[in-house]
């Protein structure tokens, strides 16, 4: 029987966290996605090992690393893939900067969503070529991707199409009905798709991820999906990523400028990736459980405030919530007045929402609901 203490406070001032060090420390900041919890036991015993090892040289992939990602993504998703079909990169984040470029010609049109994660949008602005984001729908406070706004959206040279799930901010994990949905409007359109998939290991109960690029032969010759345990295991200072790209030609083409503008990962990422892969399920199950603890108790606070609306978290722990009804033009002012920092909702293209992290200690959680409680007095 495995015990993780989840409620443990660890100061994390004064530890150059972009996190903790942006606001004063009276700041409660519940608003870079990261997490306050200890990274697991077996991350943190095996870089240790590593590091009592005293040299630290260039380093390529521990040998059968792909295989355990292609184990692990059966075992989890049951989505089977070939070890060849994966990529390792340094960071998600900026994958999603070169996949745009690397996929698409500078005369043809990129899609995006609204809202949506920040890069994602941001990937398409600063590649050069022209782009559009799709609204997403909200049906019962749940962010939904209507095909036909796909379809209404594309253009003659409409080439790529950035997808994000579970999506980011809102919450929402897909279902295989939706993604068949999705896959087929890019087979229609012959759209290649970029799935950021990242927070696919914190879904909840009654969620099920499924890889969009598993629903058809023809989704997974047209789709790179980028994952990674960074998230799930709180080790995005130390982490890895990758793409799974089944066709070939798409798979070389995202390679592009691997090793030289975009350096090779090193030691240390593929140690606590490993690790995370194949030791680290018992404490992401134990972190799912005390999330999940985490996002009742959101829920019930935010059921007792009418003037806001908590979407439909279905994964992950950000929540996203509507601050429609305070008619303020930054409600993330508000409430880090009131000694809460939250995301701002323009970062991700709704300005009149919010995005808070509830991956903290309950005491923490508490005082900052109560903060944001206090916040609402008078409106």
């Amino acid at each position: 029987m495995h015990s993780f203490n989840f409620d443990k406070p660890i100061n994390r001032l004064q530890t150059d966290s972009v996190r903790w060090d942006k606001f004063d420390p009276h700041i409660i900041p519940l608003w870079v996605a990261d997490m306050d919890f200890a990274s697991p036991p077996c991350v943190i015993e095996a870089l240790k090992q590593r590091m009592n090892h005293e040299i630290f040289g260039y380093t390529h992939a521990p040998e059968g690393l792909k295989e355990h990602i292609a184990t692990y993504l059966a075992a989890q998703y049951q989505w089977k893939i070939e070890p060849e079909w994966i990529v390792f990169v340094p960071s998600l984040v900026s994958s999603l900067y070169s996949l745009a470029k690397n996929l698409t010609d500078p005369q043809s049109h990129i899609l995006t969503l609204q809202p949506v994660y920040h890069h994602l949008l941001h990937a398409a602005q600063h590649s050069g070529r022209d782009y559009s984001q799709i609204p997403l729908s909200t049906q019962d406070y749940r962010l939904v991707l209507d095909p036909e706004s796909i379809s209404s959206s594309v253009k003659s040279n409409s080439e790529l199409l950035f997808f994000c799930n579970p999506h980011n901010p809102g919450g929402a994990v897909y279902t295989r009905e939706e993604l068949t949905q999705i896959a087929k409007v890019c087979e229609q359109h012959d759209l290649i798709l970029c799935s950021d998939e990242i927070h696919c290991g914190m879904v909840y109960p009654s969620q099920i991820h499924t890889p969009i690029a598993s629903i058809s032969e023809d989704a997974a010759e047209r789709t790179i999906t980028l994952m990674s345990m960074n998230k799930t295991f709180n080790i995005p200072g130390a982490g890895l990523a990758w793409m799974v790209c089944k066709n070939k030609e798409l798979r070389k083409r995202a390679m592009r400028d691997l090793g030289t503008l975009i350096p090779d990962p090193q030691i240390f990422t593929y140690i606590a990736t490993q690790s995370a892969l194949l030791h680290g399920e018992p404490w992401r199950q134990a972190l799912m459980d005390y999330l999940d603890s985490n996002r009742q108790l959101l829920k019930t606070v935010m059921g007792d405030l009418p003037q806001l609306r908590l979407y439909q978290m279905e994964a992950s722990y950000l929540g996203w919530i509507s601050c429609e009804q305070l008619k303020l033009d930054d409600p993330s002012e508000l409430f880090l007045n009131h000694g809460v920092a939250l995301q701002p909702g323009y970062m991700f293209q709704q300005p009149d929402h919010v995005r808070i992290n509830i991956a903290t200690p309950k005491d923490t959680l508490n005082a900052a609901l109560s903060r944001i409680r206090e916040s609402l007095v008078g409106f």
